[in-house]
């Protein structure tokens, strides 16, 4: 069996073909796209080697996102529940309250080194187009945001957000028009504009270069993570689990990064897809739900598809998690048994939310309350020498019309 190369970064687990154990990524596209990839591979991995970028990312994760986020005991839940202590990363701290500020502000500065003055993004709850609006106002770039109008009717919140940072909207009508839909439209518009157009992918799915600039970004998360941990315990604890929300996976590839390299016994890696609605056949859910290995958005990977093959519609109360495929990297992870894959319904996620938001001083969004969600779960059942980090990754604002539809909770 394949397993993670030591000392290897994640996003390099790759081979020759951008292939991750074989069988999953890779450049699946069109023949108008393979220059611009190829030009934006080659410079990404010119910049990601230069001292001066890095010099430059760093002072902007510093003084505009605003790291590093806190790392915080969840004591009065951890007492309610009894069992393994919960902790969090509180990743919503950051600029614009989510995870989405560092890829998109790497995507920015590679923008401006491409000489290019227009960027463009895909979004689903909302966070990454935001991210972009602001970071695209903070370098001066001219941007367009992609989004289903499915998801435009509930992330309202951060569609003014977007509109107040100058960005335009594109409402994306077709298919189940939430952010499968805006990825499509997306990477359309860039095929035609290419040569003045820089894009930034939302999450880590898509052409492999986009996967690893988008990796590469969160992984601040876990730098930052490593760190306060071993301050906190003295060292890596002997048991502990990292726990995710996984849509496309950004966020969790970003959480996990600095610890691939641990025995999988002392740090456990578990991701919490979006098991949709209770009593519904519809959820977003690839890998707990062994899905097939199909083609989307240029990349091969396991995604929701019917009989024929075709992509299959998917249904969560979380937009941000409403998305039939995965990051080809979290399909490498599943198949070497590196990190496990669970998922979360909606109602649990509702339940979750309310749980942490009355007992703690954090609001974690429906994204991350699917990963408070397991951790709830598991607590109970193990001793309290085992430590529980989970990310949240992004604060409940956006949300707002959703919880006080279902739960009638003002945010």
């Amino acid at each position: 069996m394949i397993k993670v190369k030591k000392g290897t970064p994640l996003i390099d687990q790759h081979d020759k073909n951008y292939m991750y154990n074989g069988k999953f990524g890779g450049n699946f596209i069109p023949e108008t796209l393979k220059k611009p990839v190829e030009d934006l591979t080659i410079l990404f991995e010119k910049l990601r080697k230069d001292k001066q970028f890095l010099k430059q990312r760093d002072h902007y994760f510093k003084n505009y996102v605003g790291t590093p986020t806190s790392f915080v005991k969840l004591k009065n839940l951890t007492n309610y529940l009894g069992g393994a202590q919960i902790w969090a990363k509180v990743v919503s701290e950051a600029n614009g309250g989510a995870h989405k500020i560092y890829n998109a502000t790497v995507h920015a500065l590679i923008c401006k080194k491409a000489g290019k003055k227009f960027i463009v993004g895909d979004t689903g709850a909302g966070y990454a187009g935001k991210m972009l609006s602001m970071a695209a106002k903070k370098f001066g770039l001219k941007c367009k945001i992609f989004m289903g109008a499915k998801d435009i009717e509930r992330q309202r919140p951060n569609c003014e957000a977007i509109k107040n940072n100058g960005a335009e909207i594109v409402p994306v009508y077709t298919g189940s028009k939430t952010l499968v839909d805006a990825v499509s439209e997306c990477m359309r518009y860039w095929v035609s504009n290419c040569d003045t157009t820089h894009m930034c992918v939302g999450s880590t799915v898509g052409p492999n270069i986009f996967i690893k600039i988008c990796a590469w970004s969160t992984a601040q998360i876990s730098r930052e993570l490593i760190i306060q941990i071993k301050k906190k315990f003295g060292e890596i604890p002997k048991k502990i689990k990292l726990i995710n929300c996984v849509g496309g996976g950004s966020s969790a590839l970003g959480f996990w990064n600095s610890f691939i390299d641990y025995d999988k016994n002392q740090v456990e890696l578990i991701g919490v897809e979006a098991g949709g609605p209770k009593n519904s056949k519809l959820h977003a859910a690839p890998l707990s739900t062994n899905a097939k290995v199909g083609i989307l958005h240029g990349a091969a990977q396991y995604v929701i598809q019917d009989k024929e093959g075709q992509i299959s519609n998917t249904e969560s109360i979380s937009a941000g998690l409403d998305y039939p495929g995965i990051s080809p990297i979290h399909c490498f992870l599943k198949d070497i048994k590196r990190a496990k894959y669970t998922s979360a319904t909606d109602e649990e996620a509702l339940e979750a939310h309310q749980l942490v938001t009355n007992f703690e001083k954090i609001s974690p969004s429906l994204e991350p309350s699917h990963a408070f969600a397991e951790a709830i779960k598991i607590a109970p059942k193990l001793n309290k020498e085992t430590i529980i980090v989970v990310n949240s990754c992004g604060d409940a604002k956006k949300d707002r019309d959703i919880l006080k539809k279902r739960l009638g909770k003002k945010i």
